[in-house]
């Protein structure tokens, strides 16, 4: 589920971590498909304008038939006129509408123009089909309120007064009987469908919400694709500088101090800092071939023990002793492990580099619910706030790893005072 909407969420194996909780490609697809329309509020709308004009066609064909009066060309060519503008001003109801002020004139006029036509036919059904009509069509416009219910009203008095001057009171009962059935079929219709209408366009609008959150979504899905490709890169560039920069130095290194001890003719001392230097090489190749490994597929293994065998190494590869201590729990996740064993191998290469020191302390605990990390060394120490940006890149890793755990990273040094780096990870 994504911000409450009931969309689908596939899990996506990554090349080093396991994301949750992301939009799968099958459903970004689907967000960019074209908005789709609900329901054609406006064609129904037109149809039944077109079932009017077919209703009222038919009705003045049967009267102009009908009635010999109407057989006159006069009184049929101005019969006709006055239903076709009656016709037109229904289709132009809406304008009507969008104007309240014009509402009222449009009631008057059509009222104005069914009393013409009924005084020219002085015909029942003329009078109770265009009467009828205009009720339900005051109902749509204004509903069940009570400006609807008093444009009603003035339609049903025209009906009624032109039905007692055509045939008298003695007949008022016929239309009792035709009109009240009649207008509560016509105002339950018109209610009905104008509630269909407003609820089709409620259901249009929360579609087109819809699409635009979907659409969001989409570029919110891109973001995340963007960052993870960052967050990959910044992971590789840590990876490379932790196995093959590191390692080469080292390399590069011993290779200076060969060149030196043969430029001195000590062909003895050159010999084993090449055996060292090929060791070096080995445990490259493998710190490598173990990062691309880890780059395919997460690596789960014990902290200490990682670290155990890189002071090892570290001792081995360069005579400095180091004193460790590790007490952890072992439900330690992965990512914690992973930025225990980086920070600690920058460290040790810092040491190897830079450091010129004789012992080296690494101390790893629990305390109140945080995983306390502390490296010290004696050597010549540095300012930390003079160490250069631009190609210095251990420290920055170290700060990188450290912060991806919601942890803290200080490093405590000055010229002669040797280095402290401390971390603090929270546990929960």
């Amino acid at each position: 589920m994504v911000d409450g909407l009931n969309l689908p969420c596939t899990f996506v194996q990554c090349p080093t971590r396991q994301w949750h909780n992301c939009l799968s490609w099958n459903t970004i697809k689907s967000m960019e498909k074209p908005p789709t329309t609900l329901i054609n509020t406006e064609k129904e709308t037109r149809s039944f304008f077109w079932f009017m004009t077919l209703i009222l066609a038919c009705l003045s064909v049967w009267v102009i038939i009908e009635l010999p009066r109407l057989h006159k060309l006069s009184n049929m060519i101005f019969f006709i006129l006055c239903m076709g503008i009656h016709i037109a001003l229904h289709w132009l109801l809406r304008k009507f509408v969008a104007k309240p002020g014009w509402t009222i004139g449009y009631i008057l006029i059509q009222g104005s123009l069914t009393a013409l036509m009924i005084l020219i036919s002085q015909h029942i059904g003329v009078t109770i089909g265009l009467t009828m009509a205009l009720i339900g069509e005051a109902i749509g416009v204004y509903g069940l309120t009570k400006k609807g219910f008093l444009s009603a009203l003035f339609y049903t008095l025209l009906s009624f007064g032109f039905y007692v001057w055509i045939v008298g009171f003695d007949q008022l009962i016929w239309w009792l009987v035709a009109t009240i059935p009649m207008m509560i079929f016509v105002v339950l219709y018109v209610e009905l469908y104008s509630r269909q209408a407003n609820a089709n366009e409620k259901a249009q609008e929360l579609l087109e919400q819809l699409e635009s959150t979907n659409q969001q979504l989409t570029d919110y899905a891109a973001q995340v694709e963007d960052l993870t490709i960052a967050t990959e890169r910044q992971r590789m560039a840590r990876e490379l500088h932790d196995t093959l920069s590191q390692g080469l130095a080292g390399l590069i290194l011993q290779l200076e101090a060969v060149d030196a001890n043969l430029a001195n003719g000590k062909s003895d001392r050159g010999r084993q800092i090449v055996q060292q230097a090929m060791e070096s090489a080995r445990q490259t190749l493998f710190e490598a071939r173990m990062a691309i490994d880890d780059l395919r597929q997460e690596k789960f293994s014990d902290c200490c023990g990682d670290l155990d065998k890189k002071i090892k190494q570290f001792t081995k590869n360069t005579g400095i002793p180091c004193e460790f201590q590790c007490q952890l729990p072992e439900n330690l996740t992965p990512e914690i492990s992973e930025a225990l064993v980086g920070v600690v191998t920058e460290s040790l290469m810092n040491v190897t580099r830079h450091a010129n020191a004789a012992t080296v302390k690494i101390n790893v605990e629990i305390a109140e619910g945080f995983l306390n990390l502390n490296i010290q060394d004696n050597g010549q120490g540095f300012d930390p706030s003079a160490v250069p940006a631009g190609g210095h890149y251990g420290l920055i890793g170290m700060r990188e790893r450290v912060n991806l755990v919601n942890g803290s990273f200080a490093v405590i040094s000055q010229p002669g005072a040797g280095t402290t780096i401390n971390v603090r990870i929270p546990c929960s």
